[in-house]
């Protein structure tokens, strides 16, 4: 997979795309992670990738120029067909992802991310060039780039061969519409706290059976409204 982002702080991104999985994935050839400045793109001689929204109101809005003159200049270099690509706004107003999405994502061979700033971007940007505008969750951030890590780290750790145990993404919160059940390592006595003792019997059909029925318990206190859907 190549992953392309476009951002005017690309040296935001460099630390944690360069730690644990995602670097590890990256040095084994799994993804082909790629940043842009945008920056790198406007024609306006002080590097400007903003201006005051027409209408008036509060802050600056993301030109269309910049933007869309580096994703020409990233689509010409990207091999892939174009059915297998998808290009994703980063925006407070998009869709909620949800983890269904990532393994969606996961089977794309080309993933562009577009990180806005300021008040948003050029509506031109999320209708002419995204495919969907998505968000990580129902708050603003100053910017796209942590959404972007959290698609990047979300999606990547699903490609094949890149977690360490290949069953470890089939047992996750959010895989059957359940939030995770307790887990436990060594020792089995800690301060006084036991590890449940169904844990210990090596009898996997019973503790098969404690997992679901916990993980039905934690989400029927923590996010009931999973269970409605």
């Amino acid at each position: 997979m190549r992953i392309d982002v476009l951002t005017i702080f690309p040296s935001m991104l460099e630390p944690v795309l360069n730690e644990s999985i995602i670097k590890r994935a990256r040095v084994a050839g799994k993804v082909d992670i790629r940043l842009h400045n945008i920056r790198d793109y406007t024609l306006d001689k002080h590097r400007k990738v903003d201006d005051r929204p027409y209408g008036g109101g509060c802050g600056m809005v993301m030109m269309p120029q910049p933007i869309f003159s580096c994703l020409e200049s990233v689509l010409k270099k990207a091999r892939g067909k174009t059915r297998l690509r998808r290009i994703l706004l980063l925006s407070a107003k998009g869709r909620k992802l949800e983890q269904k999405d990532f393994f969606k994502l996961s089977r794309y061979e080309h993933l562009v991310l577009i990180c806005g700033r300021y008040e948003g971007v050029d509506e031109r940007v999320a209708h002419d060039l995204a495919d969907e505008e998505v968000s990580v969750g129902d708050y603003v951030l100053t910017g796209g780039e942590i959404p972007a890590m959290v698609v990047i780290d979300a999606t990547v750790r699903l490609l094949p061969g890149v977690l360490g145990n290949e069953s470890s993404a089939k047992f996750e919160s959010f895989q059957d519409g359940l939030l995770e059940y307790p887990q436990y390592t060594r020792p089995a006595k800690f301060c006084g706290k036991k590890v449940p003792s169904v844990l210990l019997t090596g009898d996997h059909a019973k503790i098969a059976a404690w997992r679901k029925k916990e993980a039905l318990k934690i989400t029927k206190k923590i996010r009931p409204d999973l269970l409605e859907k």
